[in-house]
């Protein structure tokens, strides 16, 4: 079997998560699990459920993200993958955009 690209792992990823993001939240819900953690300006919220109740109760429906920048790199012995991005998420009706940054981290990445 042939080795998968970390960098087009990432990439699928985030494509994946914000146009999920941008059009779905609750989509979202099947990319975490119980055990995940949101930290989101200062708040810690755990479990599938809860995050999924915070992004969809964000002030905003529509929005779209543009992605800047998609770094990852290997951590950890169990395959994991850390995945920084950055970028600007747009509002709808709002004339300017807004920087964004978001850290994701994965323990079940198999590269083999």
């Amino acid at each position: 079997m042939a080795q998968m690209d970390p960098d087009a792992v990432a990439k699928a990823f985030v494509e994946h998560y914000y146009s999920t993001f941008d059009n779905n939240r609750v989509g979202l819900a099947g990319l975490y699990q119980e055990a995940s953690m949101l930290t989101f300006e200062g708040q810690k919220i755990l479990g599938v459920q809860n995050i999924v109740a915070k992004l969809t109760s964000l002030p905003f429906q529509q929005c779209k993200h543009n992605i800047s920048t998609v770094d990852c790199q290997p951590s950890g012995p169990a395959s994991g993958m850390l995945v920084f991005v950055s970028g600007n998420l747009q509002l709808a009706g709002e004339e300017h955009a807004l920087k964004f940054s978001q850290v994701s981290l994965s323990l079940s990445v198999d590269f083999s």
